[in-house]
């Protein structure tokens, strides 16, 4: 069988050396199989796709393969973000296809598939893709003619419910925005210029090689926006290549983590908006959200790492926001998956309530805190996928790391180990490659490297 792997987010492959219309074709099997398990020719499918190398080539593809077979299909008209995707998925009760890879190299190109609830896969659901690889789909009715249809429309209408466009359009919010050349730009800049919200907003145009950077919407991607934000005073925002992943920085030019922004629009949510409900975090946040949330007295629902665990407690749970450290969150009334575009919204809606600069409601927030959070990651490659357990079952045994006792232990998603210093060590493995993903928290920037250097020499 041909090595097709699902990870966290769907299937992400190298364009033309596994991603290739004979595994597509595979996986377009696997999908049929399933949605026609769960609703025979019931439900339609609308498929999208990012800017991508042959996204739209494969996007096109599919969509004939699947109107061959009976199904009711429509394909997005242009480049269209996974998160308006998902929306248009909940609204229209519809299952979607989206070609993308999200923040992976350019090279890649990927399969997202999204059920009628607008949010990530569940695990099951994908393993019963994967057990249909292999299998034809024999079920076909007479073809139908796939779509071209705008899937923009009713997204923008519900962003303009959720958000309060008029509040941040007459507080004279100025910002600096870099598309990073993904799905994202053209949709996000339309919306502020419909508000008359002054932007400066570069790199919307489609390259697939992203300006030469990884699509990925983090500090080192992002000088240009960096070195702008320094010279004219505005805030910076960004977003990742298929638009469900933000990144900021303040007027100051200083990057501000996906985990303080997920905590102040917290604050925000609450304070401004009178949300109430529950916090939903993954295991590798900070724990600075817990703190925030036990000083408001809100419940904190805690998730292995990957957004489909955040989305399947959205579903289940009454969650004013949920996020994680990678740059991804959602709200309570919106989708149960990660939307950038409506996370940089979100920002500036705070700002426009709290009538501050973005660098000082940080700067306030941190100090109502009283406590650092500082963040570090390693990824370890080794040289098997037999040496991820054996690591992780060696860190087990320890009591200590170098000087820091070991106080308590998790294995919700890898394992955690939580310091009597308040630092804490979550160690997991990738589910496509020999690797270890270590994450590092403690309140002080020495701490943070002596703990790499322990775990490294303990590895």
């Amino acid at each position: 069988m041909t090595n097709i792997k699902f990870g966290t987010d769907g299937w992400r492959a190298i364009l033309n050396k596994d991603f290739t219309y004979e595994n597509t074709d595979k996986v377009i099997n696997g999908i049929s199989s399933y949605i026609y398990k769960e609703s025979k020719f019931e439900k339609k499918i609308l498929i999208g796709y990012d800017p991508r190398n042959q996204a739209d080539t494969f996007a096109f593809y599919i969509a004939e393969k699947l109107s061959s077979l009976g199904f009711e299909v429509e394909v997005s008209s242009k480049i269209i973000a996974t998160p308006v995707l998902a929306y248009s998925a909940l609204e229209e009760n519809a299952y979607a296809i989206m070609l993308t890879a999200s923040h992976n190299p350019p090279e890649y190109l990927g399969i997202k598939f999204i059920p009628p609830y607008g949010g990530p896969a569940e695990d099951y659901m994908v393993q019963e893709i994967v057990n249909n690889l292999e299998i034809a789909f024999n079920y076909k009715r007479d073809k139908k003619e796939y779509k071209k249809v705008s899937f923009e429309e009713e997204y923008i209408k519900h962003i303009k419910n959720i958000i309060n466009l008029e509040k941040i359009k007459k507080s004279d919010i100025k910002i600096n925005y870099d598309g990073h050349h993904g799905a994202a730009g053209l949709l996000f800049k339309r919306i502020l210029d419909e508000y008359g919200i002054e932007n400066n907003s570069q790199n919307l145009e489609r390259d697939i090689n992203f300006g030469g950077y990884m699509p990925d919407p983090k500090e080192k991607y992002l000088p240009q926006l960096k070195a702008l934000c320094k010279e004219n005073g505005h805030i910076g925002l960004s977003n990742d290549g298929d638009g469900d992943r933000f990144g900021v920085f303040d007027e100051n030019g200083i990057f501000i983590s996906a985990n303080d922004i997920i905590a102040m629009l917290l604050n925000h949510l609450v304070t401004n908006k009178n949300y109430s409900g529950k916090l939903a975090k993954t295991v590798g946040a900070s724990s600075m959200l817990n703190l925030y949330a036990d000083k408001k007295d809100i419940e904190v629902i805690e998730t292995p790492v990957g957004f489909k665990w955040l989305g399947a407690a959205m579903r289940k749970e009454d969650i004013i926001i949920a996020g994680e450290e990678s740059g991804g969150l959602s709200i309570k009334g919106h989708i149960p998956e990660k939307d950038g575009i409506l996370a940089n919204l979100l920002i500036m809606e705070m700002m426009a309530y709290e009538n501050k600069k973005l660098c000082v409601i940080h700067k306030e927030f941190l100090s109502d805190l009283n406590k650092n959070f500082i963040n570090d990651r390693i990824d370890l490659q080794l040289e098997s996928k037999e040496k991820q357990e054996e690591i992780i079952n060696k860190f087990k045994t320890y009591s200590q790391i170098g000087e820091y006792k070991i106080t308590d232990s998790s294995t919700m998603d890898g394992l955690k180990i939580y310091l009597e210093d308040g630092s804490w060590i979550l160690i997991r493995k990738s589910g496509t490659e020999p690797l270890l993903r270590i994450y590092v928290e403690s309140d002080k920037e020495e701490k943070i490297i002596k703990l790499k250097e322990y775990i490294k020499q303990l590895c």
